[in-house]
């Protein structure tokens, strides 16, 4: 199942040239993240109450043609592993004509966030995504 989420590029997003700076794409893409647990009934303010959370564990992330200031950019999301305490998401930032402009995997470990190590996702999480994967 993929998931998709738009975003306008903002000019604090962009550097001098009115391009989109690298490191704005890892947030676009986290906000599609968020939005997609949001949409399945998962707030992270309360996963962490429950003594869980997300850390990014690595990125692989390739730029294939600049985004711009003004454009609205649509992320597309998608689990392509999903193990008991981690997900690795494939995720593409698209323009209108659906030119893929940056794609990157993306592994999420699942951690408790008040020791900082590594635990299982909760049970109903689970299942839920793994129903779309």
């Amino acid at each position: 199942m993929k998931h998709r989420f738009s975003v306008r590029v903002y000019y604090e997003d962009t550097d001098a040239g009115g391009i989109v700076y690298y490191a704005n794409y890892l947030k676009f893409m986290e906000r599609a993240r968020t939005e997609w647990l949001r949409e399945l009934g998962y707030e992270q303010d309360r996963l962490m109450e429950q003594s869980v959370a997300f850390v990014v564990k690595r990125v692989e992330m390739n730029n294939h043609a600049p985004a711009r200031f003004n454009q609205l950019l649509s992320i597309e999301s998608q689990i392509v592993e999903l193990k008991g305490a981690s997900m690795t998401f494939r995720q593409e930032i698209k323009d209108l004509q659906d030119q893929c402009l940056v794609s990157a995997d993306i592994k999420i470990a699942c951690v408790d966030p008040t020791v900082m190590k590594p635990r299982k996702l909760p049970t109903t999480l689970l299942g839920d995504l793994s129903s779309g994967f």
